[in-house]
């Protein structure tokens, strides 16, 4: 095999170059290189968390939304999607039923549904932190003012999941209508940092156009931003999109990317995704024996989630919260892990 230089040196100073992250990236499928740098993601990953694996609740409570990106099946030009909003009272009652099951995260995850006023999100916010104090609040509503995202800090909401989705401008807008900046959804991402959130940031693994370049763009971008949390998965695509014939990424890459991120951000919250386990039926087993240690099971009622369809095929979008809660315990211990009843912060 070639000199490993580029993957030394990652491993010693957690960071690179764009002319060496895609150096790096051309030892994707040598099986040598992608064996060490596996090997050194699960080493820092039980160096800072040992076998825990943490449960983020996810509660996908409106797939109404301003914004109407090309490769989103909930996105706002598509016609077919039958809308939901879920009451405040009906989000509590997920928070319950999570929270008898062990989970003490809780992820508010929706479109920009101009509905849900800073005002009423932070009642929402509120009312979670009053009856669950013990409990972390993610958010992932999308892009919003500084002040918002301040109201938001000062209801009770503790991290903010904001995928970049691409860090290239000209990637950027062939995903994304017009009237949507790349240098805005940045802007957010800085402003959350500042606010003192635990930001997740991330980025589909083969979505339409994007190159090994752009995939190297988006290392650097995450290298600069130190995020507590990163989110990759594969792209799938959506058949009510314009890119409803393209192939879905790769969960190879997916996986060689996830030990990359692992040990730019030794301390990092990595979800082994949803979307990984949709392509791969051992997909989040995978993902957490190569770096990964946050999963995000389903607390949305059963009768919405096949409303939340960003992509399709999506999985368990029919099971009950405690039986998806029992598989994901089956499948991680079969992984060597164990799923965890903490809230599961970041370490700073």
């Amino acid at each position: 095999m070639a000199d490993m230089t580029v993957i030394d040196k990652l491993i010693e100073l957690h960071n690179l170059s764009k002319a060496e992250y895609l150096e790096l990236l051309q030892y994707r499928e040598d099986e040598e290189a992608v064996g060490r740098l596996q090997a050194e993601a699960v080493r820092l990953r039980k160096q800072y968390y040992g076998i825990k694996v943490f449960t983020r609740g996810l509660i996908e409570f409106t797939n109404y939304c301003k914004n109407n990106c090309y490769y989103c099946g909930i996105r706002r030009g598509n016609p077919h999607v039958n809308r939901y909003r879920l009451t405040r009272d009906e989000i509590l009652e997920c928070c319950r039923q999570g929270y008898g099951l062990g989970y003490r995260t809780f992820v508010l995850q929706g479109g920009e549904d101009p509905y849900y006023t800073d005002e009423r999100m932070a009642e929402i916010i509120r009312a979670i932190k009053t009856e669950f104090p013990d409990c972390a609040i993610t958010l992932s509503v999308g892009e919003k003012s500084c002040d918002s995202y301040r109201l938001f800090k000062e209801a009770g909401a503790d991290r903010y999941l904001l995928r970049h989705e691409t860090a290239d401008e000209s990637h950027y807008r062939s995903l994304h209508p017009a009237e949507m900046s790349l240098a805005n959804r940045k802007q957010c991402l800085f402003d959350l940092k500042k606010l003192g959130y635990q930001v997740g940031a991330g980025f589909m693994v083969g979505s339409p156009g994007q190159t090994l370049s752009n995939i190297a763009e988006d290392l650097l971008f995450l290298q600069e931003l130190k995020p507590e949390m990163v989110g990759i998965g594969p792209f799938i695509p959506h058949h009510d999109t314009i890119y409803a014939e393209e192939k879905a990424g790769s969960v190879d890459l997916t996986l060689f990317l996830l030990s990359v991120i692992r040990i730019m951000l030794p301390k990092v919250l990595l979800p082994a995704t949803t979307a990984l386990g949709t392509l791969d039926p051992r997909g989040r087993e995978k993902g957490l024996s190569v770096g990964a240690n946050v999963v995000m099971p389903n607390l949305s009622p059963v009768e919405n989630r096949k409303l939340y369809e960003l992509y399709d095929n999506k999985i368990c979008t029919g099971e009950e919260a405690a039986e998806c809660r029992g598989c994901l315990s089956r499948r991680v211990e079969s992984a060597g892990y164990h799923l965890v009843e903490e809230r599961g912060d970041a370490l700073r």
